[in-house]
């Protein structure tokens, strides 16, 4: 990989930065290397790759030209012509992708230990560390996430920070509070009536109250409404999946979302409930656990994503136990948890729209990938679960024709592995070159391993 030229990134701004931001650019400035060396805008760059994916075609490419100007695609093709002076990264005979999109996490935070996380972990405290886990999601070949749910508008504050070029880390799309019912998932639940925590709140009950909270977000920088729709697995209701909103309740908020141009995700994990968000008109139902055949049946009817997490469930039931997770929560995601993996399998077979999605944040940042390999285990063939993550999770963002894909017009976010992932799906999670934005943030000698 001689010759790699690092350029720099293009800097956006929209939104209005949380107080967190000051946090987030204070350690993310002192912690993060040198800046990347800038790259002339007037010189194209050239990406030589061996094996490419055509995600919309679902054919490999041999030996095939990537041509780059600034922060986007401008040719793909086997005989681009070189012009002298042109920059040039030769990446032998890795196989060549899309930047790949995660359409559900939680990149503020990670958890670690359960009391300690609610109890001595303030938003300050997410907001110095958020730059970590950002990096991580975006060397291991993530260069684009939806994030669904974080305290106090870190989320907003770090997307600000990233596109300032002043942070490293993902695309972000931010939802800022998941909104939900008094005594639901989104609250605190399960302790003394005592207890109170102050600061920014997603607690809305009634019409009216929901609707001045997703405007109150939207003021702040939301980018789209993080709805709690059922109850969860990983808070003290005594349910998984009871609705905890009315029907009512449910559409006023994809009304008043959609008057603002944005769309609703929703956390539905019981069957009611998931069935209650998609008539209301989500856009997508996160987790999903316990789908029927009549609400995938209503998802293609709708058009509406899925969005399911079916690889941490292994993390929860090996590894949360060590950090302290109640044992009442560890029954519910025994629970739940194979349902939901048994039902995935069954909205692979129905052909519903799938939106890769892992909840990252309850495993650690940068693992992401490991839930291609379980996806595939439950039916999906390698090239619909890439497809997944870079064409239908583009698609559920808006961001069709931008990212998911390589083509003129189209960002430059580009990942590179050695092995052909067609072949074994695991190989994403061995990420040897990493480019977003025609910047490059991470690139290996082909053939190592972390």
């Amino acid at each position: 990989m001689n010759g790699i030229v690092i350029g720099q990134a293009k800097t956006y701004r929209r939104g209005i930065p949380a107080l967190a931001v000051l946090m987030i650019l204070a350690v993310g400035l002192a912690a993060r290397p040198a800046a990347p060396e800038p790259q002339a805008q007037a010189t194209p760059l050239f990406i030589k790759a061996g094996r490419l994916l055509d995600v919309k075609a679902g054919v490999v490419l041999n030996d095939v030209l990537i041509r780059i100007e600034g922060d986007k695609i401008q040719a793909v093709g086997p005989s681009l012509a070189i012009p002298t002076g042109a920059r040039v990264i030769d990446l032998g005979s890795a196989f060549v992708l899309p930047g790949l999109i995660d359409g559900h996490t939680h990149i503020t935070f990670q958890f670690s230990n359960y009391y300690d996380d609610l109890f001595r972990v303030s938003p300050i405290d997410q907001a110095v560390r958020a730059h970590i886990f950002a990096r991580r999601t975006v060397e291991a070949g993530f260069t684009s996430v939806r994030d669904v749910g974080a305290a106090e508008f870190v989320d907003v504050a770090l997307r600000n920070a990233i596109n300032s070029g002043l942070v490293i880390g993902p695309r972000i799309q931010a939802a800022t509070m998941g909104i939900g019912a008094t005594g639901g998932h989104a609250d605190v639940v399960g302790f003394s009536p005592y207890l109170q925590f102050k600061g920014f709140s997603g607690i809305a009950d009634g019409v009216d109250a929901i609707r001045k909270l997703i405007r109150s977000e939207v003021k702040n920088g939301a980018d789209l409404t993080k709805l709690i729709a059922t109850a969860g697995v990983l808070s003290e209701e005594e349910s998984s999946g009871a609705p905890q909103y009315s029907f009512e309740e449910m559409k006023a908020a994809v009304e008043e979302a959609a008057m603002w141009g944005r769309k609703v995700a929703a956390h539905a994990h019981g069957t009611e409930g998931i069935k209650m968000a998609i008539r209301a008109g989500v856009a997508s139902i996160e987790h999903g656990s316990l789908i029927d055949e009549e609400g995938l049946r209503l998802l293609k009817e709708r058009g509406a994503f899925l969005v399911a997490d079916v690889y941490n469930h292994d993390f929860i039931m090996t590894e949360m136990r060590k950090q302290g997770l109640p044992e009442r929560l560890i029954a519910k995601e025994a629970s739940i948890g194979e349902l939901q993996r048994r039902n995935f399998s069954q909205a692979v077979k129905a052909g519903v729209k799938l939106a890769f999605g892992t909840d990252a944040a309850i495993f650690p940042h940068g693992d992401n990938a490991r839930q291609f390999a379980v996806m595939v285990r439950l039916g999906m063939s390698p090239l619909e679960a890439i497809r997944s993550a870079t064409l239908y999770a583009a698609e559920l963002l808006g961001w069709t024709d931008k990212a998911g894909l390589i083509a003129p017009g189209a960002w430059a976010d580009l990942i590179a592995v050695d092995g052909d992932p067609l072949r074994d799906v695991t190989e994403l999670e061995r990420i040897v070159f990493v480019m977003k934005g025609g910047t490059i943030l991470r690139k290996k000698p082909l053939g190592t391993q972390d």
